[in-house]
Protein backbone atom coordinates (compact mmCIF):
# COMPACT_ATOMS: atom_id res chain seq x y z
CA UNK A 1 0.00 0.00 0.00
CA UNK A 2 1.29 3.43 -0.85
CA UNK A 3 0.10 6.48 1.07
CA UNK A 4 0.31 9.82 -0.82
CA UNK A 5 3.24 11.74 0.61
CA UNK A 6 1.42 15.07 0.61
CA UNK A 7 -2.29 14.65 1.23
CA UNK A 8 -3.42 18.28 1.40
CA UNK A 9 -2.77 21.48 -0.57
CA UNK A 10 -0.67 23.00 2.21
CA UNK A 11 1.62 20.00 2.31
CA UNK A 12 1.77 19.81 -1.47
CA UNK A 13 2.74 23.45 -1.75
CA UNK A 14 5.41 23.03 0.86
CA UNK A 15 6.62 19.87 -0.81
CA UNK A 16 7.33 21.79 -3.99
CA UNK A 17 9.73 23.96 -2.05
CA UNK A 18 11.42 20.89 -0.62
CA UNK A 19 11.76 19.18 -3.98
CA UNK A 20 13.20 22.30 -5.60
CA UNK A 21 15.93 22.39 -2.98
CA UNK A 22 16.61 18.67 -2.96
CA UNK A 23 19.12 18.70 -5.79
CA UNK A 24 21.57 16.64 -3.75
CA UNK A 25 19.61 13.47 -4.60
CA UNK A 26 19.01 12.09 -8.08
CA UNK A 27 16.34 9.66 -6.88
CA UNK A 28 12.64 10.46 -7.14
CA UNK A 29 10.54 9.48 -4.06
CA UNK A 30 9.26 6.38 -5.86
CA UNK A 31 12.77 5.34 -6.83
CA UNK A 32 14.03 5.90 -3.30
CA UNK A 33 11.20 3.83 -1.83
CA UNK A 34 11.84 1.00 -4.27
CA UNK A 35 15.53 0.95 -3.37
CA UNK A 36 14.66 0.81 0.34
CA UNK A 37 12.14 -1.98 -0.10
CA UNK A 38 14.58 -3.90 -2.30
CA UNK A 39 17.30 -3.61 0.33
CA UNK A 40 14.95 -4.85 3.07
CA UNK A 41 13.84 -7.80 0.93
CA UNK A 42 17.47 -8.60 0.13
CA UNK A 43 18.29 -8.83 3.83
CA UNK A 44 15.17 -10.88 4.60
CA UNK A 45 15.86 -13.38 1.83
CA UNK A 46 19.49 -13.83 2.85
CA UNK A 47 19.05 -14.31 6.61
CA UNK A 48 19.80 -17.82 7.88
CA UNK A 49 18.10 -19.46 10.84
CA UNK A 50 20.69 -18.01 13.22
CA UNK A 51 20.27 -14.48 11.84
CA UNK A 52 23.53 -14.49 9.89
CA UNK A 53 23.89 -13.73 6.19
CA UNK A 54 23.56 -16.79 4.01
CA UNK A 55 26.64 -17.76 2.02
CA UNK A 56 24.31 -18.35 -0.94
CA UNK A 57 23.05 -14.77 -0.89
CA UNK A 58 23.58 -12.82 -4.05
CA UNK A 59 26.21 -10.09 -3.80
CA UNK A 60 24.77 -6.68 -3.08
CA UNK A 61 26.05 -3.57 -4.78
CA UNK A 62 27.12 -0.60 -2.69
CA UNK A 63 24.08 1.32 -3.92
CA UNK A 64 21.73 -1.43 -2.69
CA UNK A 65 23.59 -2.25 0.52
CA UNK A 66 21.04 -2.52 3.33
CA UNK A 67 21.14 -0.07 6.21
CA UNK A 68 20.90 -1.20 9.80
CA UNK A 69 17.26 -0.08 9.76
CA UNK A 70 16.64 -2.29 6.72
CA UNK A 71 18.13 -5.18 8.65
CA UNK A 72 15.84 -4.56 11.62
CA UNK A 73 12.80 -4.44 9.34
CA UNK A 74 13.88 -7.70 7.69
CA UNK A 75 14.54 -9.43 11.03
CA UNK A 76 11.08 -8.41 12.26
CA UNK A 77 9.47 -9.73 9.07
CA UNK A 78 11.30 -13.07 9.42
CA UNK A 79 10.26 -13.42 13.06
CA UNK A 80 6.61 -12.96 12.12
CA UNK A 81 6.67 -14.98 8.91
CA UNK A 82 5.69 -18.67 8.66
CA UNK A 83 8.48 -20.73 10.19
CA UNK A 84 9.53 -17.83 12.37
CA UNK A 85 8.79 -17.22 16.05
CA UNK A 86 5.41 -18.56 17.26
CA UNK A 87 5.13 -15.86 19.95
CA UNK A 88 5.75 -13.04 17.48
CA UNK A 89 3.27 -14.53 15.02
CA UNK A 90 0.49 -14.55 17.64
CA UNK A 91 0.78 -10.89 18.63
CA UNK A 92 -1.75 -8.20 17.78
CA UNK A 93 -1.74 -4.42 18.11
CA UNK A 94 -3.77 -4.79 21.30
CA UNK A 95 -1.56 -7.47 22.88
CA UNK A 96 1.52 -5.29 22.34
CA UNK A 97 0.15 -2.19 24.07
CA UNK A 98 1.49 -3.14 27.50
CA UNK A 99 4.97 -3.65 26.03
CA UNK A 100 4.85 -0.29 24.28
CA UNK A 101 3.88 1.40 27.56
CA UNK A 102 6.62 -0.45 29.44
CA UNK A 103 9.30 0.32 26.87
CA UNK A 104 8.25 3.98 26.78
CA UNK A 105 8.62 4.27 30.54
CA UNK A 106 12.03 2.59 30.34
CA UNK A 107 13.06 5.14 27.71
CA UNK A 108 11.94 7.97 30.00
CA UNK A 109 14.08 6.48 32.79
CA UNK A 110 17.06 6.27 30.43
CA UNK A 111 16.62 9.90 29.38
CA UNK A 112 16.35 11.14 32.95
CA UNK A 113 18.87 8.97 34.78
CA UNK A 114 20.55 6.58 32.35
CA UNK A 115 23.82 6.40 30.49
CA UNK A 116 24.50 6.75 26.78
CA UNK A 117 24.26 2.97 26.46
CA UNK A 118 20.93 2.92 28.30
CA UNK A 119 19.52 5.58 25.96
CA UNK A 120 20.77 3.71 22.89
CA UNK A 121 19.17 0.47 24.05
CA UNK A 122 15.82 1.95 25.07
CA UNK A 123 15.48 4.00 21.88
CA UNK A 124 16.02 0.74 20.02
CA UNK A 125 13.32 -1.00 22.04
CA UNK A 126 10.79 1.73 21.23
CA UNK A 127 11.85 1.72 17.57
CA UNK A 128 11.29 -2.04 17.47
CA UNK A 129 7.74 -1.52 18.73
CA UNK A 130 7.07 0.83 15.80
CA UNK A 131 8.58 -1.59 13.28
CA UNK A 132 6.63 -4.50 14.79
CA UNK A 133 3.28 -2.66 14.63
CA UNK A 134 3.99 -1.63 11.04
CA UNK A 135 4.72 -5.24 10.05
CA UNK A 136 1.51 -6.31 11.76
CA UNK A 137 -0.43 -3.73 9.78
CA UNK A 138 1.18 -4.82 6.54
CA UNK A 139 -0.34 -8.28 7.02
CA UNK A 140 -3.69 -7.28 8.52
CA UNK A 141 -6.66 -7.02 6.12
CA UNK A 142 -8.13 -3.55 6.19
CA UNK A 143 -4.88 -1.96 7.43
CA UNK A 144 -2.26 -2.97 4.88
CA UNK A 145 0.37 -0.27 5.40
CA UNK A 146 4.03 -0.78 6.17
CA UNK A 147 6.91 1.13 7.74
CA UNK A 148 7.50 3.04 4.50
CA UNK A 149 3.93 4.35 4.64
CA UNK A 150 4.44 5.33 8.29
CA UNK A 151 7.59 7.23 7.38
CA UNK A 152 5.95 8.90 4.37
CA UNK A 153 3.00 10.03 6.48
CA UNK A 154 5.30 11.47 9.14
CA UNK A 155 7.44 13.25 6.56
CA UNK A 156 4.36 14.88 5.04
CA UNK A 157 3.13 15.85 8.49
CA UNK A 158 6.42 17.46 9.53
CA UNK A 159 6.79 19.35 6.26
CA UNK A 160 3.19 20.53 6.46
CA UNK A 161 3.58 21.61 10.09
CA UNK A 162 6.69 23.67 9.32
CA UNK A 163 5.75 26.11 6.55
CA UNK A 164 8.19 28.57 8.17
CA UNK A 165 10.98 26.15 7.21
CA UNK A 166 9.75 24.59 3.96
CA UNK A 167 7.55 27.43 2.74
CA UNK A 168 7.21 31.20 2.85
CA UNK A 169 5.56 31.60 6.26
CA UNK A 170 7.52 33.65 8.79
CA UNK A 171 7.82 32.51 12.42
CA UNK A 172 10.74 33.86 14.40
CA UNK A 173 9.74 32.71 17.88
CA UNK A 174 8.56 29.47 19.44
CA UNK A 175 5.22 31.10 20.33
CA UNK A 176 4.70 32.07 16.69
CA UNK A 177 5.39 28.46 15.66
CA UNK A 178 2.81 27.16 18.15
CA UNK A 179 0.25 29.61 16.73
CA UNK A 180 0.95 28.26 13.23
CA UNK A 181 0.52 24.71 14.47
CA UNK A 182 -2.84 25.56 16.04
CA UNK A 183 -4.08 27.05 12.77
CA UNK A 184 -2.86 24.06 10.76
CA UNK A 185 -4.44 21.55 13.14
CA UNK A 186 -7.77 23.37 12.82
CA UNK A 187 -7.59 22.91 9.03
CA UNK A 188 -6.31 19.32 9.17
CA UNK A 189 -8.88 18.16 11.74
CA UNK A 190 -12.08 20.16 11.09
CA UNK A 191 -14.12 17.64 13.10
CA UNK A 192 -12.57 18.80 16.34
CA UNK A 193 -14.83 21.24 18.16
CA UNK A 194 -12.98 21.54 21.48
CA UNK A 195 -9.43 22.21 22.62
CA UNK A 196 -9.84 18.94 24.53
CA UNK A 197 -10.34 16.84 21.40
CA UNK A 198 -7.38 14.61 20.74
CA UNK A 199 -6.04 14.59 24.31
CA UNK A 200 -5.44 10.96 25.37
CA UNK A 201 -7.33 10.65 28.65
CA UNK A 202 -5.34 7.53 29.53
CA UNK A 203 -2.29 9.65 30.26
CA UNK A 204 -0.90 9.51 33.82
CA UNK A 205 -2.99 11.89 35.90
CA UNK A 206 -0.21 14.42 36.59
CA UNK A 207 0.69 14.61 32.90
CA UNK A 208 -2.99 14.91 32.03
CA UNK A 209 -3.41 17.68 34.61
CA UNK A 210 -0.54 19.63 33.06
CA UNK A 211 -2.07 19.21 29.60
CA UNK A 212 -5.55 20.28 30.69
CA UNK A 213 -4.26 23.28 32.62
CA UNK A 214 -2.52 24.42 29.43
CA UNK A 215 -5.84 24.21 27.56
CA UNK A 216 -7.63 26.05 30.39
CA UNK A 217 -5.07 28.86 30.19
CA UNK A 218 -5.40 28.97 26.42
CA UNK A 219 -9.13 29.72 26.40
CA UNK A 220 -9.13 31.88 29.54
CA UNK A 221 -10.74 29.53 32.04
CA UNK A 222 -7.69 30.06 34.21
CA UNK A 223 -5.39 33.08 34.34
CA UNK A 224 -1.90 31.94 33.47
CA UNK A 225 -0.44 35.10 35.03
CA UNK A 226 -2.12 34.53 38.40
CA UNK A 227 0.13 34.09 41.43
CA UNK A 228 0.73 30.42 42.31
CA UNK A 229 -1.40 29.06 45.13
CA UNK A 230 1.49 26.99 46.46
CA UNK A 231 4.77 28.75 45.71
CA UNK A 232 7.53 26.32 44.75
CA UNK A 233 10.58 27.36 42.79
CA UNK A 234 12.30 24.07 41.96
CA UNK A 235 11.44 20.47 41.18
CA UNK A 236 13.50 19.50 44.23
CA UNK A 237 10.91 21.33 46.33
CA UNK A 238 7.93 20.13 44.32
CA UNK A 239 8.73 16.40 44.41
CA UNK A 240 8.64 15.99 48.21
CA UNK A 241 5.47 18.09 48.37
CA UNK A 242 3.69 15.84 45.87
CA UNK A 243 4.91 12.76 47.71
CA UNK A 244 3.68 14.17 51.01
CA UNK A 245 0.21 14.74 49.51
CA UNK A 246 0.08 11.15 48.25
CA UNK A 247 1.34 9.82 51.58
CA UNK A 248 -1.28 11.82 53.46
CA UNK A 249 -4.00 10.50 51.17
CA UNK A 250 -2.80 6.92 51.57
CA UNK A 251 -2.69 7.16 55.37
CA UNK A 252 -6.34 8.21 55.34
CA UNK A 253 -7.46 5.53 52.91
CA UNK A 254 -7.86 7.91 49.98
CA UNK A 255 -6.91 7.20 46.35
CA UNK A 256 -4.81 10.14 45.16
CA UNK A 257 -4.92 9.03 41.52
CA UNK A 258 -8.70 8.73 41.49
CA UNK A 259 -9.12 12.02 43.36
CA UNK A 260 -7.05 13.92 40.81
CA UNK A 261 -8.81 12.29 37.87
CA UNK A 262 -12.19 13.22 39.36
CA UNK A 263 -11.08 16.83 39.68
CA UNK A 264 -9.76 16.79 36.12
CA UNK A 265 -13.14 15.64 34.83
CA UNK A 266 -14.59 18.72 36.50
CA UNK A 267 -11.98 20.90 34.80
CA UNK A 268 -12.87 19.35 31.45
CA UNK A 269 -16.53 20.16 32.07
CA UNK A 270 -15.65 23.79 32.81
CA UNK A 271 -13.55 24.06 29.67
CA UNK A 272 -16.36 22.69 27.51
CA UNK A 273 -18.85 25.01 29.24
CA UNK A 274 -16.62 28.00 28.50
CA UNK A 275 -16.33 26.93 24.87
CA UNK A 276 -20.10 26.55 24.59
CA UNK A 277 -20.63 30.00 26.11
CA UNK A 278 -18.14 31.51 23.66
CA UNK A 279 -20.01 29.97 20.71
CA UNK A 280 -23.48 31.07 21.81
CA UNK A 281 -22.83 34.42 23.48
CA UNK A 282 -22.37 37.60 21.44
CA UNK A 283 -20.39 39.06 24.31
CA UNK A 284 -18.27 36.45 26.14
CA UNK A 285 -18.48 36.64 29.91
CA UNK A 286 -15.45 37.42 32.02
CA UNK A 287 -13.50 34.14 31.94
CA UNK A 288 -11.94 34.87 35.31
CA UNK A 289 -15.26 35.33 37.15
CA UNK A 290 -14.82 33.21 40.26
CA UNK A 291 -18.57 32.54 40.33
CA UNK A 292 -18.29 30.81 36.96
CA UNK A 293 -14.93 29.04 36.91
CA UNK A 294 -12.29 27.99 39.37
CA UNK A 295 -11.21 24.76 37.64
CA UNK A 296 -11.50 22.98 40.97
CA UNK A 297 -8.56 24.95 42.30
CA UNK A 298 -9.12 26.57 45.67
CA UNK A 299 -6.90 28.74 47.83
CA UNK A 300 -5.14 27.40 50.88
CA UNK A 301 -6.97 27.97 54.23
CA UNK A 302 -6.31 31.37 55.71
CA UNK A 303 -3.85 31.44 58.57
CA UNK A 304 -5.37 31.98 62.02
Amino acid sequence: MTTPLFSNPTNAANASNVSNDASASDDSPDETDSHTVHRAHTVHDSLTADGAQSSDASPVSEHDAPSKLDELIAVTARLRAPGGCPWDAEQTHESLVKYLVEETHELVDAIETGTREDLLEELGDVLYQVVFHADLAAHTPGEEFDIQDVAAHMTAKMVGRHPHVFGDTVAETADAVVAIWDDLKAVEKPGRTSVLDGIPLGMPSLALADKLLGKAHKIGVLDEAAAPIIPVSTEDELGPLLLAIVASAKSQGLDAERALRTTLRGLQDEIREAEADARTSARPSNPFDADNFDAGIVALPAAD
